[in-house]
């Protein structure tokens, strides 16, 4: 369970600035700034929800993993790609405005490309942390 705070808590620091830049976003999108800086502006938010999906998906993954016999328990590292796939399917239907859970969307490509790149962090984060469930060693070591 140590691991899935330690990702709670790569979550508490990406959570807050993606408020905040929620929160600032009408006023420098009203203001005279550069417009890469309000395209970045813009699409920065998919980036953070990748992330956020990613990291959120693999805690759940591993919790329910956790529950399973441990004869039908998945491996860590096929969690983890599940839950990229999953993000990357949310985020990018998403966007594709083929649904509108996360509000009303607005197709932007550069959305799409900060998306990507935050599945990428997203990933890159979770292969850092490595996260597993203390029952888990049961069935395989975290160096797998």
């Amino acid at each position: 369970m140590k691991d899935i705070m330690k990702l709670a808590r790569v979550e508490l620091i990406i959570i807050p600035i993606f408020i905040l830049l929620k929160y600032i976003r009408p006023s420098i999108l009203e203001s005279e700034s550069p417009e890469f800086f309000k395209l970045i502006l813009l699409s920065i938010p998919n980036f953070f929800e990748a992330i956020i999906g990613t990291l959120t998906l693999t805690g759940i993954g591993l919790i329910i993993n956790d529950k399973l016999k441990v004869k039908h328990q998945l491996k860590s590292k096929f969690i983890y790609i599940i839950a990229l796939v999953l993000t990357g399917i949310y985020v990018s239907t998403q966007e594709l405005k083929i649904h509108n859970l996360g509000g009303n969307n607005v197709f932007d490509k550069n959305d799409l490309i900060f998306s990507f790149i935050g599945l990428i962090i997203g990933y890159w984060i979770i292969m850092r942390i490595k996260p597993i469930i203390n029952n888990q060693t049961k069935t395989e070591s975290p160096l797998e």
